[in-house]
């Protein structure tokens, strides 16, 4: 009966290794937080989100899932954002990751709220997009790889680029320390 004892607590201690190893084998990635100013902080290794579909479509709406998880896209002038003027942060819908903020926010005429660089670099990824017969660059969220829109080359000054994104992937955060976007 002892041996029976020592070997169940043995295969229960290797069991919980085993759990524990799943738990911290997340995936981690550099990204830049932002502090209560609304300015970019060191970059900080987070874990990176990783849910099925299931799960995410039980934190998003039908529309948010369809444009964040499923490569959508909204119809122009019709998002929350597109013509927002107050300051702030525009974070992902899936995960918090600070993306955008006021200050870098311009209307392009698009109908979709349009932005001239991230919050930081770390904050994006790009992936090349030749769907639907179409050339583009698609922009996910670093930390979850929510679809935020595409990125283009015909931006203002000073990076050249727009950075088209959907409303539906994104959260407005109101930061007064932040400039209004530029209409």
């Amino acid at each position: 009966m002892k041996i029976l004892s020592v070997m169940l607590f043995g295969a229960v201690l290797m069991m919980a290794k085993s759990a524990f190893a799943v738990s911290t084998n997340t995936a981690m990635i550099p990204v830049r937080l932002l502090d209560e100013k609304g300015q970019p902080g060191p970059v900080t290794n987070v874990a990176k989100v990783v849910k099925t579909d299931a799960e995410w479509k039980k934190q998003l709406t039908a529309e948010q899932y369809k444009i964040a998880r499923a490569k959508g896209t909204e119809p122009a002038f019709c998002g929350a954002f597109y013509d927002a003027k107050k300051p702030g942060v525009y974070i992902c819908i899936c995960c918090d990751l600070p993306l955008f903020t006021s200050e870098a926010k311009f209307n392009s005429g698009t109908g979709w709220p349009s932005f001239f660089k991230p919050v930081a670099a770390e904050n994006v990824i790009t992936h090349e997009d030749n769907s639907y017969g179409m050339h583009r660059v698609e922009i996910l969220c670093a930390r979850c790889d929510g679809h935020l829109g595409h990125v283009f080359e015909d931006g203002p000054k000073p990076t050249g680029l727009r950075y088209c994104l959907n409303s539906a992937s994104l959260v407005f955060k109101e930061n007064k320390n932040l400039k209004e976007a530029a209409h």
